[in-house]
Protein backbone atom coordinates (compact mmCIF):
# COMPACT_ATOMS: atom_id res chain seq x y z
CA UNK A 1 0.00 0.00 0.00
CA UNK A 2 1.38 3.34 -0.74
CA UNK A 3 0.59 6.19 1.00
CA UNK A 4 1.01 9.97 -0.07
CA UNK A 5 2.33 12.50 2.25
CA UNK A 6 0.40 14.99 3.25
CA UNK A 7 1.63 18.29 4.45
CA UNK A 8 -0.81 20.31 6.13
CA UNK A 9 -4.69 19.99 5.69
CA UNK A 10 -7.19 22.04 6.81
CA UNK A 11 -11.41 21.30 6.83
CA UNK A 12 -13.84 23.99 7.99
CA UNK A 13 -16.07 22.31 10.44
CA UNK A 14 -18.81 24.78 11.14
CA UNK A 15 -17.25 28.16 12.33
CA UNK A 16 -13.68 26.41 13.42
CA UNK A 17 -10.87 24.93 11.71
CA UNK A 18 -9.85 20.98 11.96
CA UNK A 19 -6.81 20.56 11.83
CA UNK A 20 -5.74 17.07 10.40
CA UNK A 21 -2.24 16.11 10.63
CA UNK A 22 -0.09 14.44 7.99
CA UNK A 23 -1.30 10.71 7.22
CA UNK A 24 2.57 9.75 8.08
CA UNK A 25 1.78 10.76 11.67
CA UNK A 26 -1.36 9.08 12.16
CA UNK A 27 0.32 6.16 10.88
CA UNK A 28 3.18 6.13 13.35
CA UNK A 29 0.89 7.69 16.45
CA UNK A 30 -1.66 4.67 15.81
CA UNK A 31 0.33 1.46 14.81
CA UNK A 32 -1.81 1.94 11.47
CA UNK A 33 0.36 -0.51 8.88
CA UNK A 34 -0.45 -2.40 5.83
CA UNK A 35 -0.19 -6.11 6.03
CA UNK A 36 2.67 -6.73 4.54
CA UNK A 37 5.03 -3.89 4.56
CA UNK A 38 6.59 -0.78 6.99
CA UNK A 39 5.97 2.87 7.23
CA UNK A 40 7.18 4.25 4.14
CA UNK A 41 10.56 6.00 4.51
CA UNK A 42 12.81 8.15 2.53
CA UNK A 43 16.08 7.11 1.35
CA UNK A 44 17.48 3.59 0.66
CA UNK A 45 17.63 1.50 3.79
CA UNK A 46 17.09 -2.11 2.55
CA UNK A 47 14.19 -4.07 2.81
CA UNK A 48 11.24 -3.41 4.69
CA UNK A 49 10.96 -5.54 8.21
CA UNK A 50 8.67 -7.96 8.69
CA UNK A 51 6.02 -7.49 11.14
CA UNK A 52 4.90 -10.20 13.18
CA UNK A 53 1.53 -11.40 12.60
CA UNK A 54 0.28 -10.18 16.03
CA UNK A 55 1.18 -6.56 15.52
CA UNK A 56 -0.42 -6.52 12.10
CA UNK A 57 -3.86 -7.13 14.04
CA UNK A 58 -3.93 -10.46 12.85
CA UNK A 59 -4.63 -14.15 15.09
CA UNK A 60 -2.18 -16.27 15.42
CA UNK A 61 -2.33 -19.95 13.31
CA UNK A 62 -2.49 -22.88 15.36
CA UNK A 63 -2.88 -26.26 14.82
CA UNK A 64 -5.85 -28.54 16.41
CA UNK A 65 -5.21 -30.20 19.52
CA UNK A 66 -5.45 -34.36 18.61
CA UNK A 67 -4.86 -34.40 14.60
CA UNK A 68 -2.07 -34.08 13.06
CA UNK A 69 -3.07 -32.65 9.58
CA UNK A 70 -5.79 -30.81 8.53
CA UNK A 71 -6.84 -30.14 4.66
CA UNK A 72 -9.44 -28.14 3.44
CA UNK A 73 -12.28 -28.66 0.54
CA UNK A 74 -13.63 -26.03 -1.03
CA UNK A 75 -15.34 -24.95 -4.07
CA UNK A 76 -16.33 -21.27 -3.12
CA UNK A 77 -19.46 -21.96 -5.37
CA UNK A 78 -22.99 -24.04 -4.39
CA UNK A 79 -23.90 -26.54 -5.97
CA UNK A 80 -20.56 -28.85 -7.43
CA UNK A 81 -20.76 -31.45 -4.85
CA UNK A 82 -18.53 -30.37 -3.05
CA UNK A 83 -19.96 -31.91 0.21
CA UNK A 84 -19.91 -35.22 -1.38
CA UNK A 85 -16.59 -34.96 -2.44
CA UNK A 86 -15.47 -33.96 1.23
CA UNK A 87 -17.33 -37.02 2.95
CA UNK A 88 -16.27 -39.59 0.47
CA UNK A 89 -12.33 -38.38 0.61
CA UNK A 90 -12.80 -38.32 4.28
CA UNK A 91 -14.03 -41.96 3.96
CA UNK A 92 -11.39 -42.76 1.56
CA UNK A 93 -8.79 -42.07 3.15
CA UNK A 94 -10.01 -43.60 6.94
CA UNK A 95 -10.29 -47.24 4.15
CA UNK A 96 -6.33 -47.10 3.66
CA UNK A 97 -5.75 -47.26 7.30
CA UNK A 98 -6.15 -43.18 8.70
CA UNK A 99 -7.65 -41.94 11.26
CA UNK A 100 -9.99 -39.42 10.09
CA UNK A 101 -12.16 -36.55 11.11
CA UNK A 102 -14.30 -34.13 9.10
CA UNK A 103 -15.50 -30.79 10.38
CA UNK A 104 -18.74 -29.37 8.51
CA UNK A 105 -17.94 -25.74 8.64
CA UNK A 106 -20.81 -24.27 6.76
CA UNK A 107 -23.14 -22.72 9.96
CA UNK A 108 -25.97 -22.22 7.34
CA UNK A 109 -26.23 -25.05 5.63
CA UNK A 110 -24.63 -28.10 7.10
CA UNK A 111 -24.56 -31.35 4.98
CA UNK A 112 -22.03 -34.26 6.67
CA UNK A 113 -24.91 -34.98 8.93
CA UNK A 114 -27.00 -36.14 5.94
CA UNK A 115 -24.17 -38.10 3.70
CA UNK A 116 -23.02 -39.82 6.56
CA UNK A 117 -26.14 -41.34 7.81
CA UNK A 118 -26.30 -38.52 11.15
CA UNK A 119 -29.34 -36.72 11.12
CA UNK A 120 -31.19 -35.72 14.16
CA UNK A 121 -28.36 -36.76 16.56
CA UNK A 122 -27.28 -34.09 18.77
CA UNK A 123 -23.54 -33.92 20.31
CA UNK A 124 -22.98 -34.09 23.66
CA UNK A 125 -20.10 -31.95 25.72
CA UNK A 126 -17.25 -34.07 28.14
CA UNK A 127 -16.01 -33.51 31.45
CA UNK A 128 -13.85 -30.92 29.81
CA UNK A 129 -17.14 -29.09 28.06
CA UNK A 130 -15.51 -30.34 24.65
CA UNK A 131 -17.83 -31.16 22.43
CA UNK A 132 -17.83 -35.32 21.49
CA UNK A 133 -17.80 -35.79 17.73
CA UNK A 134 -20.09 -38.29 16.25
CA UNK A 135 -19.11 -41.77 14.38
CA UNK A 136 -20.07 -43.59 11.62
CA UNK A 137 -18.44 -45.72 8.66
CA UNK A 138 -15.18 -45.10 10.90
CA UNK A 139 -14.94 -41.33 10.81
CA UNK A 140 -15.29 -38.98 13.56
CA UNK A 141 -17.62 -35.97 12.15
CA UNK A 142 -18.47 -32.74 14.04
CA UNK A 143 -20.97 -30.33 12.36
CA UNK A 144 -23.40 -27.48 13.56
CA UNK A 145 -26.46 -29.88 12.00
CA UNK A 146 -25.21 -31.44 16.18
CA UNK A 147 -25.68 -28.53 17.28
CA UNK A 148 -29.39 -27.48 16.36
CA UNK A 149 -33.06 -28.84 16.11
CA UNK A 150 -33.42 -31.08 12.75
CA UNK A 151 -36.58 -29.55 12.25
CA UNK A 152 -36.18 -27.50 8.99
CA UNK A 153 -35.54 -24.69 10.58
CA UNK A 154 -32.79 -22.11 9.39
CA UNK A 155 -30.14 -20.25 11.12
CA UNK A 156 -31.03 -16.53 10.99
CA UNK A 157 -27.46 -15.35 12.61
CA UNK A 158 -25.94 -11.91 12.38
CA UNK A 159 -22.00 -12.48 11.61
CA UNK A 160 -20.83 -12.69 15.84
CA UNK A 161 -23.42 -15.47 16.26
CA UNK A 162 -21.86 -17.30 13.22
CA UNK A 163 -17.79 -16.76 14.15
CA UNK A 164 -18.86 -17.64 18.11
CA UNK A 165 -20.03 -21.27 16.34
CA UNK A 166 -17.44 -21.21 14.53
CA UNK A 167 -14.61 -20.94 17.23
CA UNK A 168 -16.47 -23.58 19.07
CA UNK A 169 -16.43 -26.00 15.81
CA UNK A 170 -12.74 -25.23 15.27
CA UNK A 171 -11.02 -25.07 19.04
CA UNK A 172 -13.45 -26.80 21.31
CA UNK A 173 -13.69 -30.30 19.65
CA UNK A 174 -12.39 -33.28 20.95
CA UNK A 175 -10.74 -35.03 18.23
CA UNK A 176 -8.54 -37.55 20.36
CA UNK A 177 -5.75 -38.29 17.84
CA UNK A 178 -7.05 -37.92 14.05
CA UNK A 179 -4.01 -38.28 11.09
CA UNK A 180 -5.92 -36.06 8.70
CA UNK A 181 -9.06 -33.53 9.58
CA UNK A 182 -10.61 -33.14 6.31
CA UNK A 183 -12.86 -29.44 6.18
CA UNK A 184 -15.92 -28.82 4.51
CA UNK A 185 -16.28 -25.24 3.98
CA UNK A 186 -19.52 -23.39 2.79
CA UNK A 187 -19.56 -21.38 -0.82
CA UNK A 188 -18.01 -18.36 -1.05
CA UNK A 189 -15.01 -16.30 0.17
CA UNK A 190 -16.11 -14.49 2.84
CA UNK A 191 -15.71 -14.48 7.21
CA UNK A 192 -16.04 -18.49 7.45
CA UNK A 193 -12.76 -18.89 4.80
CA UNK A 194 -10.87 -15.92 5.83
CA UNK A 195 -11.28 -17.29 9.60
CA UNK A 196 -10.45 -20.41 9.53
CA UNK A 197 -7.31 -19.65 7.27
CA UNK A 198 -5.86 -17.10 8.98
CA UNK A 199 -6.58 -19.09 12.43
CA UNK A 200 -5.59 -22.61 11.62
CA UNK A 201 -2.48 -24.06 10.09
CA UNK A 202 -3.78 -25.83 7.10
CA UNK A 203 -1.72 -28.29 5.72
CA UNK A 204 -3.47 -28.05 2.10
CA UNK A 205 -6.53 -27.50 -0.04
CA UNK A 206 -8.35 -29.11 -2.36
CA UNK A 207 -10.76 -27.30 -4.93
CA UNK A 208 -13.46 -28.79 -6.67
CA UNK A 209 -15.62 -27.47 -9.51
CA UNK A 210 -17.36 -29.23 -12.83
CA UNK A 211 -15.97 -28.78 -15.62
CA UNK A 212 -18.36 -25.58 -16.74
CA UNK A 213 -17.15 -22.73 -17.04
CA UNK A 214 -19.23 -21.01 -14.49
CA UNK A 215 -18.22 -23.13 -11.95
CA UNK A 216 -14.98 -22.54 -12.71
CA UNK A 217 -15.05 -18.47 -12.49
CA UNK A 218 -15.73 -19.21 -8.72
CA UNK A 219 -13.05 -22.52 -8.04
CA UNK A 220 -10.70 -19.96 -9.06
CA UNK A 221 -11.56 -17.20 -6.90
CA UNK A 222 -10.95 -19.84 -4.13
CA UNK A 223 -7.24 -20.86 -5.48
CA UNK A 224 -6.89 -17.17 -5.68
CA UNK A 225 -7.59 -17.05 -2.03
CA UNK A 226 -5.72 -19.43 -0.79
CA UNK A 227 -2.91 -17.89 -2.26
CA UNK A 228 -3.32 -14.93 -0.90
CA UNK A 229 -3.48 -16.14 2.76
CA UNK A 230 -0.27 -18.45 1.90
CA UNK A 231 -2.37 -22.11 2.43
CA UNK A 232 -0.83 -24.65 -0.19
CA UNK A 233 -3.21 -25.77 -2.95
CA UNK A 234 -2.58 -29.64 -3.29
CA UNK A 235 -4.66 -29.17 -6.54
CA UNK A 236 -7.96 -29.73 -8.08
CA UNK A 237 -10.70 -32.22 -8.66
CA UNK A 238 -13.34 -32.57 -11.46
CA UNK A 239 -16.63 -33.43 -10.22
CA UNK A 240 -19.54 -34.51 -12.31
CA UNK A 241 -16.63 -35.11 -15.44
CA UNK A 242 -18.85 -37.01 -17.77
CA UNK A 243 -21.98 -39.12 -17.93
CA UNK A 244 -21.81 -42.88 -19.43
CA UNK A 245 -25.28 -43.63 -20.43
CA UNK A 246 -25.54 -47.63 -18.63
CA UNK A 247 -27.91 -48.15 -21.89
CA UNK A 248 -25.70 -47.97 -24.64
CA UNK A 249 -22.17 -46.87 -22.61
CA UNK A 250 -21.75 -43.50 -24.93
CA UNK A 251 -20.31 -40.59 -22.71
CA UNK A 252 -22.30 -37.13 -22.50
CA UNK A 253 -20.24 -34.15 -21.15
CA UNK A 254 -23.00 -32.48 -19.84
CA UNK A 255 -21.10 -29.97 -18.08
CA UNK A 256 -18.46 -29.53 -20.89
CA UNK A 257 -15.03 -31.22 -21.83
CA UNK A 258 -11.81 -31.01 -19.19
CA UNK A 259 -12.72 -27.97 -17.95
CA UNK A 260 -11.07 -28.76 -14.90
CA UNK A 261 -7.96 -30.14 -16.17
CA UNK A 262 -7.63 -27.14 -18.77
CA UNK A 263 -7.65 -24.83 -15.44
CA UNK A 264 -5.66 -26.54 -13.81
CA UNK A 265 -2.94 -26.41 -16.02
CA UNK A 266 -2.96 -23.13 -16.76
CA UNK A 267 -2.42 -22.12 -13.01
CA UNK A 268 0.10 -25.29 -12.86
CA UNK A 269 -1.87 -27.06 -10.51
CA UNK A 270 -2.17 -30.82 -10.30
CA UNK A 271 -5.59 -32.91 -11.29
CA UNK A 272 -5.98 -35.35 -7.93
CA UNK A 273 -8.53 -36.74 -9.58
CA UNK A 274 -12.16 -37.02 -11.75
CA UNK A 275 -15.65 -38.13 -10.60
CA UNK A 276 -18.38 -39.24 -13.07
CA UNK A 277 -21.92 -38.12 -12.94
CA UNK A 278 -23.46 -41.05 -12.20
CA UNK A 279 -26.84 -41.55 -10.72
CA UNK A 280 -25.53 -44.12 -7.95
CA UNK A 281 -23.84 -41.12 -6.13
CA UNK A 282 -26.86 -38.94 -5.65
CA UNK A 283 -28.88 -42.22 -5.04
CA UNK A 284 -26.26 -43.24 -2.22
CA UNK A 285 -25.58 -40.06 -0.78
CA UNK A 286 -29.18 -39.16 -0.33
CA UNK A 287 -30.20 -42.28 1.91
CA UNK A 288 -26.75 -41.54 4.26
CA UNK A 289 -24.88 -44.68 2.58
CA UNK A 290 -21.43 -42.90 1.43
CA UNK A 291 -20.59 -44.33 -2.33
CA UNK A 292 -17.04 -45.14 -1.59
CA UNK A 293 -18.39 -47.64 1.21
CA UNK A 294 -20.75 -49.24 -0.69
CA UNK A 295 -19.11 -49.87 -3.84
CA UNK A 296 -15.52 -49.11 -3.39
CA UNK A 297 -14.73 -50.84 -6.75
CA UNK A 298 -17.40 -49.24 -8.84
CA UNK A 299 -16.49 -46.27 -10.90
CA UNK A 300 -16.98 -43.68 -8.85
CA UNK A 301 -15.30 -45.49 -6.12
CA UNK A 302 -11.84 -45.90 -7.47
CA UNK A 303 -11.79 -42.18 -8.17
CA UNK A 304 -12.20 -41.31 -4.91
CA UNK A 305 -9.79 -43.55 -4.23
CA UNK A 306 -7.51 -42.06 -6.57
CA UNK A 307 -8.00 -38.71 -5.04
CA UNK A 308 -7.45 -40.04 -1.18
CA UNK A 309 -4.22 -41.35 -2.49
CA UNK A 310 -3.18 -38.12 -4.42
CA UNK A 311 -3.87 -35.88 -1.34
CA UNK A 312 -1.74 -38.77 1.23
CA UNK A 313 0.89 -38.11 -1.47
CA UNK A 314 0.66 -34.50 -0.88
CA UNK A 315 0.67 -34.26 2.31
CA UNK A 316 2.91 -36.85 3.19
CA UNK A 317 5.33 -36.84 1.10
Amino acid sequence: MNFQLINVAFRRVGSRSLFVPPINAIIRRFRIYPSNAAIPVSGNRGPAPTIPRRARGLPEKRKIAGVDKIIAVSSAKGGVGKSTVAVNLALALALKGKRIGILDTDIFGPSVPKLLNLSGQSAEASSENRLIPLQNYGVKAMSMGFLIPDDGSPVVWRGLMVMKALQQLMHEVQWDGLDVLVLDLPPGTGDVQLSITQQLVLDGAVIVSTPQDIALIDAVKGVNMFDKVNVPVLGMVQNMSVFVCPNCNHEYHIFGTDGVLKEAEKRHLDVLGSVPLHPKICELSDKGTPPIIVDKDSVYGKSYGEIADNVLRKIYP
